[in-house]
């Protein structure tokens, strides 16, 4: 069990400050007061965060924590921490955490009992589906599908009885056969695309999902699909309930899945936990 209780102890703390996302006016007055305060900045790229500081007369020695360093520079950053110093987090656009480094480095300081403290601001997922006219809850955000075009099919395919509104990040190069799994899988929804939100050139698509490569034959910036969800869900096959579990589970490794994806999906398809159907698939591999 771990209670934070913020504010009622005078000891560094990490803040999770969330930057502008596109235009530079959208950062709250906390978050600059914040940024001001604090004694280090950990950003993922100096070059980006430096132009944000240097727009709001902020100057503070910046500590580099990216993808590809975010364990030992969580290290360092922690220890700073525990010697009294006060750490802001920031990505380069929007909040930390969300498709962004930051996950790690807050259980880092749970586990050693630091406080953390997040600033809020903008986000581009939440941006985008208020504007996006589809149903704004419940929804469910994914964030970027994987980028192996197999294991990205496998993924959109456990979500096409998804009930609820999805949100997914997508880079451009991408951007076309996603959307086209999209409609080869879910058919006929209604989706919003929403490109560079906040910035000069921002711009909304609102249809159906068949009809989005049609309109765009090559697409840039930063972009946000939301889908609706299915409002008929149902089990995909009823027949593959009526088989025992690691029946189930060989069914889909035979046409193509890994151990690890026929478990998850069968998983999802019976409405139990991941981890029963492994342990069921594990003990029966073992009897037989």
């Amino acid at each position: 069990m771990n209670i934070q209780k913020s504010f009622e102890k005078d000891n560094g703390k990490l803040y999770l400050v969330a930057t502008p996302i596109g235009n530079l006016g959208d950062i709250t007055f906390r978050a600059i007061e914040t940024l001001k305060a604090v004694d280090y900045i950990a950003c993922e790229d100096t070059r980006v965060t430096i132009k944000l500081l240097n727009y709001y007369e902020i100057k503070k020695p910046l500590i580099s924590y990216h993808e590809h360093n975010k364990f030992e520079a969580g290290i360092s950053i922690v220890e700073r921490i525990e010697m009294g110093a006060n750490v802001a987090l920031v990505t380069d656009a929007g909040t930390p955490c969300i498709s962004d480094p930051g996950y790690e480095i807050v259980c880092l300081a749970i586990e050693n009992n630091i406080d953390v403290v997040p600033i809020p601001g903008a986000n581009a997922a939440i941006t985008s589906l208020i504007i996006s006219g589809i149903l704004p809850q419940p929804f469910t955000f994914f964030g970027f599908l994987d980028h192996k075009k197999q294991i990205r099919r496998n993924q959109i395919d456990e979500l096409k009885y998804f009930p609820y509104t999805m949100i997914f990040y997508e880079s451009p190069h991408r951007f076309k056969e996603t959307v086209g799994l999209m409609s080869e899988i879910f058919g006929e929804r209604n989706c919003a695309i929403v490109r560079e939100v906040s910035k000069k050139f921002e711009e909304v698509y609102r249809g159906l999902v068949n009809d989005v490569n049609s309109y765009y034959e090559e697409i840039k910036g930063e972009i946000v699909i939301i889908v609706e969800g299915n409002s008929h869900p149902q089990t995909p096959n009823n027949e593959l309930l009526e088989l025992d579990i690691i029946e189930h589970v060989n069914y889909y490794m035979e046409i193509g899945l890994t151990k690890n994806e026929a478990i998850k999906k069968v998983a999802i398809e019976r409405g139990v936990a991941k981890r029963d159907i492994y342990n069921t698939f594990h003990q029966q591999e073992q009897e037989q």
